[in-house]
């Protein structure tokens, strides 16, 4: 028991040191090398002094002394294992030997290892053809930073009768991004052994490649260039690989007077001869992938696309320029989205904007991780098509990828269907071109030269045409020259990089090859671009089928016709939109029209009977050609029912602006004629009977028929002016109106816009507005009129307070129930005397007074029945105050009773009788007047009979 405790905590102790070693995890500083230093970033002295171990990935650089420089790695970082890096490669501060030995005029040299001229460093020398070398061929760099030999010199050698060796300067990236140099460079070579052995092309040189390995980086290839350019012999042309050191050599170039010809750029930024005016290149420009696009889009009826696209210079280019060839065409990029690293929001917004003809430019990586998010979202199918570029693996969809959660049957399913361009880098016609051969026999050489490896492990295998037809195009130029140099006293092995007219030579000679070669026709352009064919290839069940090529210099597209598609076919740049013109219900129209053809028949009979009754007394007095302005006004309203249910459907567009202006007018003077009338009479009503005059000079007051035919004169007036200004200024068109879009049950690929004819004009709401305002206010004003003058009574305009109402009705009515169709004197005749036309609202008048008098009478009567209680109050006191004897007043004669008429006191006829007293009245009563006539209250509250039966009549 005792040995576990113990191992138990020895464990723990181990547990622990482990955990302390780990806090402090980094690299315990290292010693700089002989003569040098290391330059800490950040760090003081002292805190160099005080550290003993650095953090990871803190990064150390050596520094040397004096000119010394440093010799294998100069920066070296602490890695999470507590190493730091290329711990197994030395570093050293040497002194450099003098560089005017690493180049020799007239020869070549040899520098072993690459590198740095210092110590250990050796030279090899060598003459180029006609020289000899006088000298000692090595020479090695010693400690003390001098060359152990004199540097040798080469002699044209006078019995040299051989050919002239003519240098090209040529970058090849065997590693890198792109290896492409590694079966570039073999092609290239097999190309100078045809054109040395041929008779016909150059006779008198003989071509000799100079090359080292760029690594497709520009930093590596700067270094190059210095040295091609600074050391012997003189290069003529330089042949460099991958876009972006193309760009380094091409910008330089220039200023040595130097002709570049790449076989492996295809960046569009190459295309620019302000920039690079000597570049030309074999290899096609990412470009010219767009005037394929172009014709497919047009073949296949698109109007709109989308791009999605890598943000790197050369896609950002190629996008550029395609943005500009689909604007000739009259096609629109209607979306356009870029990503860096994760393309998942750029396809989201593909989906959002429903993009469908989709152009993707990015790297085969990057397409993994777009196909994965497209398979989320559904962006694929039958109703989207992918332009991708065409130089990704067969498989690259298949190809299992940490960076995306998607599976290769997911993957699949997502790239079903998309097309690809391809520039065609080898001429699928058998033809043998400049070097005698056809493309397959190339091939077929070019197999033996890579000794049996596989095209897929061999970088730049496909390209291979490219560098095999730059190097004949420089020979067939170089030859072309020759005729035109010795014409001027020149020869090409003259030139140095001081010689302009020369390069101009090469120049011509180059921007007018034209020749057969192993990779198709090469040409060029104004730009120094190759102009090639176009592969165009569509994935259909998972593998790649040729569909047609695209001739860019002869405009020709050959098709196989064997396109495939998931739907019935190509499908839509964009949701169907049908176009559909919504029109009146004719049901609901010929209702309506109906209705209003009653109410036109309701109008006509209404104007036969003012006309046939106009000698009757109440319609002379309801002005009768009022009357018939309103009913001719609400006839033409109720008209405007008809233009107002015609549409496109009925009448032509060329014919609607004129039902657009009837529809106007019918409403406009029907509304001032039906509205106006009666407004009229309201006005003139106001205007006679609200003065300040008394009664009986207003109703002597004559109205003029003419001031009322004026007044809606003046109102029609101002709607045919109002109306003409309108129709003249800006008169009423045919406009269609949009609505939302709407999806069928059926298919959700097609939506219905709905669209609605009307009539409108350029400023319609301001006309509306003023017609709204002026119709309004006058609507306004016959209201307020109205309830002023709602007790007014005249026999000139009778019916002028049924001016809400229906006038017809009121005038049939009166005619019907009163039977006021009859004369004068027939009426006269029959009540016995003359009957007011306004005896109902005198009968309403006299009603309001009797229902005042009665309530006075009710309190007279009040009044009366108190006194009569205070007399008899007054009696029975002085009864007692008198003698019990009632002789002593025997003899006096009783004072006369006046007995009042008992009808006098009587209520009128339908009111109900005062409460009668419970005393009885005393004798005396009658003499109550006399004793209380000097007070004057009984007297004042009297009614005589005479005033109550005429305020009851």
């Amino acid at each position: 028991m005792a040995v576990l405790f113990v191992l138990l905590i020895l464990f723990v102790l181990v547990s622990l040191t482990e955990a302390a070693h780990n806090t402090t995890a980094g690299c315990v500083i290292i010693r700089p090398p002989r003569d040098g230093g290391i330059r800490y970033r950040g760090l003081t002295q002292e805190q160099i002094r005080s550290v003993q171990v650095l953090p990871v990935d803190y990064e150390i650089e050596y520094i040397c002394r004096g000119n010394r420089i440093i010799v294998g790695p100069k920066v070296r970082k602490c890695l999470p294992n507590g190493t730091w890096t290329d711990l197994n490669q030395r570093s050293k501060c040497l002194l450099p030997c003098p560089k005017v030995w690493t180049s020799l005029e007239n020869g070549r040299v040899v520098v072993s290892p690459h590198g740095p001229a210092v110590e250990g460093t050796v030279l090899h020398y060598t003459c180029l053809s006609g020289f000899i070398l006088e000298g000692r061929n090595s020479t090695q760099c010693t400690k003390l930073g001098k060359w152990d030999y004199p540097k040798p010199i080469c002699r044209y050698d006078r019995h040299y009768t051989g050919k002239k060796k003519l240098y090209i300067g040529a970058l090849f990236p065997m590693s890198g991004g792109w290896p492409g140099g590694q079966a570039c460079l073999p092609s290239a070579k097999m190309a100078l052994e045809l054109v040395n052995k041929r008779t016909d092309i150059l006779p008198d040189y003989e071509l000799e490649l100079i090359h080292y390995d760029s690594q497709c980086d520009p930093g590596e290839a700067t270094k190059l260039l210095y040295d091609l350019l600074y050391t012997e012999p003189i290069k003529i042309v330089l042949m460099p690989g991958c876009s972006s050191v193309s760009t380094l050599v091409a910008e330089a170039a220039r200023m040595w007077n130097l002709i570049v010809l790449s076989y492996g750029s295809s960046s569009p930024a190459l295309s620019n001869r302000q920039r690079f005016p000597t570049f030309f290149r074999t290899h096609p420009s990412a470009t010219l992938h767009n005037p394929t696009r172009v014709q497919l889009f047009q073949k296949w009826g698109w109007t709109k696309i989308a791009t999605i696209q890598q943000t790197t210079e050369v896609f950002t280019s190629t996008l550029d320029d395609l943005e500009q060839r689909v604007k000739e065409a009259g096609i629109e990029i209607s979306v356009r989205q870029s990503f860096l690293t994760d393309p998942a929001v750029a396809v989201k917004n593909l989906k959002r904007q429903d993009a469908r003809i989709i152009v993707g430019l990015f790297y085969e990586t990057e397409a993994r991780k777009v196909f994965c998010e497209v398979y989320k979202e559904k962006l694929y199918g039958k109703k989207h098509v992918w332009f991708l570029i065409g130089w990704y693996a067969d498989n690259w969809f298949k190809i299992k990828d940490p960076s995306i959660n998607c599976t290769v049957e997911q993957m699949t399913e997502a790239v079903e269907g998309h097309v690809t361009t391809e520039i065609v880098m080898l001429n699928p016609e058998t033809v043998r071109g400049a070097s005698n051969l056809t493309s397959q026999e190339f091939l077929a050489q070019l197999n033996v030269t890579l000794g049996g490896k596989s095209p897929e492990e061999t970088g730049g295998f496909q390209e291979a045409p490219l560098a095999y037809d730059a190097v004949w195009a420089l020979a067939l130029a170089l030859n072309k020259t020759v005729g035109p140099l010795k014409a001027k006293g020149r020869r090409l092995e003259d030139f140095n990089y001081n010689n302009k007219d020369i390069t101009a030579e090469i120049y011509r000679a180059l921007n007018t090859s034209s020749f057969e070669g192993v990779s198709g026709h090469v040409v060029f352009d104004a730009q120094g671009s190759r102009m090639a064919w176009t592969l165009i290839e569509q994935l259909q069940g998972g593998s790649y089928k040729k569909i047609g090529y695209y001739d860019m210099t002869k405009g020709n597209l050959s098709w196989y016709g064997n396109d495939k598609w998931i739907g019935a076919g190509p499908p839509a740049d964009q949701t169907m939109v049908i176009l559909e013109y919504r029109f009146l219900s004719q049901k609901l129209f010929v209702s309506v029209s109906v209705f209003a053809g009653l109410g036109i028949l309701l109008g006509i009979v209404c104007l036969t009977f003012n006309i046939y009754n106009s000698n009757v007394r109440y319609i002379q007095n309801s002005q009768p050609y009022l009357n018939n302005m309103t009913a001719v006004g609400c006839m033409m309203a109720l008209a405007a029912v008809f233009p107002l249910g015609l549409d496109g459907l009925h009448v032509h567009k060329s014919q609607f602006p004129v039902v657009c202006q009837f529809r106007l007018w019918l409403l406009g003077l029907g509304f001032s004629l039906a509205y106006g009338s009666m407004f009229t009479k309201i006005w003139w009503v106001h205007t006679v009977f609200t003065k300040k005059d008394e009664k009986k000079d207003k109703r002597k007051q004559h109205l003029e028929p003419w001031k009322l035919y004026a007044t809606v004169g003046v109102l029609l007036v101002i709607d045919v002016l109002s109306l003409m200004i309108w129709q003249i200024v800006d008169p009423l068109h045919i406009t269609v109106e949009k609505f939302t879009r709407e999806a069928p049950k059926g298919d959700q690929d097609v939506l219905i816009e709905p669209l609605l004819e009307h009539c409108s004009s350029e400023k319609m709401n301001t006309w509306l507005g003023v017609v709204y305002g002026y119709k309004g206010l006058l609507l306004l004003l016959g209201i307020f009129l109205a309830y002023e003058t709602k007790s007014v009574s005249t026999e000139k305009i009778n019916d002028h307070r049924a001016v809400g109402m229906a006038i017809y009705n009121v005038s049939m009515r009166r005619l019907i129930t009163r039977g006021e169709w009859q004369s004068d004197q027939q009426e006269t005749m029959k009540t016995g005397s003359s009957t007011n036309n306004n005896d109902e609202e005198k009968s309403r008048q006299l009603e309001r007074e009797n229902k005042e008098l009665q309530k006075i009478i009710q309190e007279k009567e009040e009044r009366v029945s108190e006194l009569r209680n205070q007399l008899s109050e007054r009696q029975a006191l002085r009864s007692r105050r008198r003698p019990s004897s009632s002789n002593l007043n025997h003899s006096t004669p009783p004072m006369p009773t006046a007995h009042p008429d008992p009808k006098s006191l009587l209520p009128p006829p339908g009111y109900p009788l005062p409460a009668s007293d419970n005393h009885s009245m005393p004798p005396s009563f009658s003499n109550s007047s006399n004793l209380y006539q000097p007070d004057g209250k009984i007297g004042r509250n009297n009614c005589h009979t005479s005033r109550l039966q005429l305020l009851y009549k």
